[in-house]
């Protein structure tokens, strides 16, 4: 028989609930899901099947942006001479202090013990990536000679290690997956264009399938990726009002070119430098799916990013009701995959139906069909969701009445694509809600003071026109960073026009994005 939504089985892995515990919380969501583990190499992490599974869409999603853009993808070494690091002045002071370097290449045993063996020290040491602009422009060094070679438009799928102190499942490791983007063009213009396309199919991806809303603008100079000369980025903001950014677009003009020495003979016969671009995006993108969607039982995926779409869930007591539930519970799910949907037929033994429920939604399985001998009868299926939209004052009984339904056979088959859609939806349009009402225009350092110290914080617009060192200043004593200079569409009316610098009191044409941020 259907059984009403079981109450969660007595579990020492149970979900920290986030207003306790919000650092928690998140690490238990990743592990009631399944998602990722701590390695036994610090600072790293084990990404596990449902967790790479997740990366796996996402890159897909992507992966059919960037192609449809003109990008292809190749693949260059883990490997970095330090002498390539080392020939943009500013990058390499950027990442210096996360590079992991290699300076021998063999260990020996002596009296039974493996050490280095000293007499293998590399002539030069090798920087295992910490993003990989310098190898590849040595490469485009040779592949680039005239104007007919550009613009040249490639991106690579890798990982990359950034030594970090402090560590986070997702969201900051000492190694962590990634794609990065490296073109070259003849003009600034073409570059310029390139760096804000890119960020666009960030910003569309982020929406439409991560369903996290962003703000989409350029960081200060101060902010910039290390050896560029424009960084856009794009910034969602997560359920403990801090903000995540989650992707970048870097123009960089000719820097890399003349350290690289790349050059290309343009149309009127000019041997010139190329202009740059970068750009990428990461697995700390689970870590978003995780703070803007996820709540108390684990996991909520939106059903773009979900690995499976629906679990159906056959329900019985005797092997006649067994055998019954079973052949119709085969056919539900074949049905369903005729549609083009991930379905997870959940027929395991020993494992009672209420742990079943438990470990799906854990895991953020957007639907759920139970099948029993009473919905065989009366021709129904019982459809669960993982989400609804919260009403208005509406209690967690009333929400959780809503989430299940039961519906006639064919017309539950016929409603499940028509509801991911739904559940799609929603799930953005919560994000936005969620946004706009953690999100203030405050022109005093009272109120930008009380807005982090007793509201919670958020997105707060100021009007700014300091310097570095004041943007410094600001951090240390609140803890927040500009996020952005947004771009003039991503403005609100009320926010725009001047005004008087947050800080310094000086007159201000622009407001700017602060946050506390990951």
């Amino acid at each position: 028989m259907s059984q009403p939504n079981t109450p969660k089985p007595a579990d020492t892995n149970s979900v920290t609930p986030r207003a306790q515990d919000y650092a928690q919380w998140y690490l238990d969501v990743i592990k009631r899901a399944d998602l990722a583990e701590h390695s036994p190499v610090r600072g790293c992490m084990v990404i596990k099947p449902h967790g790479y599974a997740i990366w796996e869409k996402m890159q897909r999603e992507l992966d059919d942006r960037f192609k449809a853009t003109g990008h292809v993808n190749a693949y260059f070494p883990l490997f970095i001479p330090l002498s390539f690091l080392t020939k943009e002045e500013q990058h390499a002071a950027g990442f210096a202090k996360e590079c992991a370097v290699v300076t021998h290449h063999r260990l020996k045993s002596i009296d039974g013990e493996v050490v280095v063996d000293p007499e293998s020290k590399l002539e030069e040491p090798l920087v295992i990536r910490p993003t990989s602009e310098t190898i590849i422009w040595a490469q485009y060094k040779g592949w680039i000679q005239s104007y007919r070679d550009l613009p040249l438009l490639i991106n690579q799928w890798a990982n990359v290690v950034r030594w970090e102190l402090r560590t986070r499942l997702f969201l900051r490791t000492a190694e962590f997956l990634w794609q990065e983007g490296h073109t070259a063009h003849a003009t600034e213009a073409e570059a310029v264009e390139e760096t804000a396309r890119m960020l666009d199919v960030y910003a569309d991806f982020a929406e439409n399938v991560a369903a996290v809303p962003v703000i989409k603008g350029r960081k200060t100079p101060g902010e910039r990726f290390a050896g560029a000369l424009d960084t856009l980025c794009i910034e969602g903001l997560m359920q403990d009002g801090k903000a995540l950014q989650m992707g970048t677009s870097h123009y960089l003009g000719q820097n890399f070119a003349k350290s690289s020495d790349v050059t290309f003979l343009s149309k009127e016969g000019k041997r010139e430098y190329v202009y740059a671009t970068s750009w990428g995006v990461s697995t700390r993108l689970v870590g978003a799916l995780i703070m803007t969607h996820s709540d108390d039982n684990g996991l909520v995926l939106p059903p773009k990013l979900a690995p499976i779409h629906v679990v159906v869930i056959p329900i019985f007591k005797t092997d006649a009701e067994k055998a019954l539930v079973l052949d119709e519970a085969v056919k539900v799910v074949a049905e369903l995959k005729s549609q083009g949907l991930a379905v997870k037929l959940d027929d395991r033994d020993g494992i009672m139906p209420g742990a079943k429920y438990y470990e799906w939604e854990a895991k953020g399985v957007p639907l759920r069909i139970e099948i029993g001998p009473k919905d065989l009868e009366k021709g129904s299926l019982c459809l669960v969701r993982r989400f609804v939209l919260e009403k208005e004052g509406e209690t967690e009984q009333e929400l959780r009445k809503r989430r299940k339904t039961f519906v006639p056979r064919a017309e539950a088959i016929a409603s499940i694509k028509p509801t991911l859609d739904t559940m799609q939806r929603e799930l953005f349009e919560r994000a936005h809600i969620f946004r706009n009402k953690r999100t203030r225009i405050i022109d005093t350092i009272e109120d930008f003071e009380s807005f982090f110290a007793k509201d919670g914080g958020g997105f707060a617009w100021v009007h700014w026109a300091g310097n570095h060192e004041q943007e410094e200043e600001m951090s240390r004593e609140y803890e927040t960073t500009i996020r952005c200079i947004p771009f003039p569409d991503q403005i609100p009316d009320e926010a725009k026009g001047e005004g008087k610098c947050i800080l310094t009191g000086g007159t201000s044409n622009q407001r700017v994005v602060m946050a506390r941020a990951y």
